[in-house]
Parts: C-alpha cells; sequence; structure tokens
C-alpha cells in the first residue's frame, strides 16, 4: 500500500486520524471502501480491521490489502469478547443504524473508545428548509430526499450531548466541521458534522 498524505484525505477522516494513537488496534464499523482504515494502517500504523455489509466496498477494502468481515452493524459486533480493540469507530454509519443505543453500548463494551461521526440535522441550513420552504432539508451531509435516503435516525449535536448524559458515557473528545474547516462557534448551529471520542465511565 503507498502512503497516503494527510492533506489528501477527507477532513473528517483527518480528524479521526489525529484522536487515534499510532500503533492501536481499531475496528471501523460500515468501513465503506476502507479508505480510513488504509490512512489508519499505513499513517498510524494501527492493527485495523473493518465491518461492512455491501459486498462491493468489501471487494474494494480487499484489494487494498485490508482485513474486512461481512457483516451488519446492529448485529455484528456481540462476536467480539470485551475490550478487544482501543478504538471502535462510527464514521457516518450511526444515524443508519436500527438500534443506535444498543450498538454504541456494544461498541464501548469491545472497544477502549468510540469515536462517532454523523451529520448534524440542525445546521442552519436544514432549519431554514424546514422553516421556509416546509420540506425535508438536502445539505452536504444530508445530499437524500425522503423516498431515498438510509438514515433512520437524525440527531444534533446537543441530542447526542444529552444522549451522552443521560447513559453516562463520557465525551473525552469533540470536532465539529463544516465541508472544509471546523466549526468552534456555535456548533450546533453552523457544523455539518460532528465527531465524538466517547468512553464509559
Amino acid at each position: 500500500m503507498v502512503s497516503k498524505l494527510k492533506e489528501e484525505l477527507r477532513l473528517d477522516h483527518a480528524v479521526i486520524g489525529d484522536m487515534i494513537r499510532a500503533g492501536s488496534k481499531v475496528l471501523d464499523v460500515g468501513c465503506g471502501d476502507g479508505d480510513l482504515l488504509e490512512y489508519l494502517v499505513i499513517n498510524k500504523e494501527t492493527l485495523a480491521s473493518g465491518v461492512e455489509i455491501n459486498e462491493e466496498a468489501i471487494y474494494s477494502c480487499v484489494e487494498k490489502g485490508l482485513s474486512v468481515s461481512h457483516g451488519d452493524i446492529d448485529s455484528g459486533l456481540k462476536e467480539y469478547p470485551d475490550e478487544t480493540f482501543d478504538y471502535v469507530i462510527f464514521n457516518q454509519t450511526m444515524q443508519q443504524v436500527h438500534r443506535p443505543k444498543e450498538a454504541i453500548n456494544e461498541a464501548l463494551r469491545i472497544g477502549k473508545r468510540v469515536i462517532i461521526g454523523f451529520p448534524n440535522f440542525c445546521h442552519i441550513k436544514a432549519r431554514f428548509q424546514i422553516f421556509f420552504g416546509g420540506h425535508v432539508p438536502i445539505t452536504t451531509s444530508l445530499p437524500y430526499s425522503w423516498h431515498n435516503t438510509p438514515n433512520l435516525h437524525f440527531l444534533s449535536i446537543k441530542d447526542f450531548r444529552r444522549f451522552c448524559r443521560e447513559q453516562k458515557i463520557t465525551i473525552e473528545k469533540s470536532v465539529f466541521l463544516s465541508s472544509n474547516r471546523i466549526i468552534k462557534f456555535l456548533p450546533n448551529n453552523f457544523a455539518l458534522n460532528a465527531i465524538f471520542q466517547i468512553s464509559k465511565i
């Protein structure tokens, strides 16, 4: 595999890469075509594997020399013993999980830390489209129409923070993104995507 420069990465992948310690054992759940996994293996020297349901994406991962198993996010974590991984990653997949609470608890069981990235449904553009347009919003992080969206759950940064408080989950780090930069001011309004690193108290 050829080394991939950080400048070539998607911004969310670069942020996640910064959160992960070199040499860690990592599971990427819903890893897609493996771009993030490939970066972590090459540049962070991680022992990384993935879980993916799409067979074409799995073939893409195998072509890159990655270790990926075929599995469903809602049931694919039960086979792993406690604390098998240093990090479990859910990037742009949590909103598509049927039972997110159970999936997060399973991830916290098998991983010492969990990294979750998701589109922020309360971005100001989405709010304007609902209020003024009267229709389900379409943004760069939520690019689907109501009839073809894979998303089952629409959450905001505030929703996730509240969930963590209620479940006694520790938020260790959080980063909020627009399409090309980090957002620090009023992220629930202006961030398109959020990335949280969490652990269990």
